[in-house]
């Protein structure tokens, strides 16, 4: 079964650094790109960043620019992020998205990120 799982979420205070990770499987899943999105109490979620599985090409939301990074491993089939200056907007439930090559992107149930103020 096709399936996407985030970790590392957790509560951090304003300023502070996080690493959130995310794993695709099976390990045979042909992946075209991987991409973060998160989504704030009350509000819609958004795209973070996104990482093509093949160029490495990394696409930001300005709100992340330079703040955010985006990094793979394509043998383990994981995607990572690391949050740095973390802001308290940026309290959210983030997801991750596996895009593979044939059908529609596969959605993990996200993890929860607080930043206190």
């Amino acid at each position: 079964q096709e399936q996407v799982v985030e970790s590392g979420g957790g509560f951090v205070e304003a300023g502070g650094s996080l690493r959130l990770s995310c794993l695709a499987s099976p390990r045979s899943l042909s992946i075209a790109d991987m991409a973060w999105s998160r989504q704030a109490p009350g509000k819609e979620r958004e795209f973070v960043d996104r990482i093509n599985w093949i160029s490495g090409s990394t696409n930001y939301a300005d709100d992340v620019k330079g703040r955010f990074t985006i990094s793979k491993d394509n043998a383990k089939n994981t995607v990572f992020l690391d949050m740095k200056s973390l802001k308290p907007e940026g309290t959210a439930i983030y997801y991750c998205n596996a895009k593979p090559l044939v059908g529609r992107g596969i959605w993990g149930q996200g993890t929860q990120v607080t930043v206190s103020s």
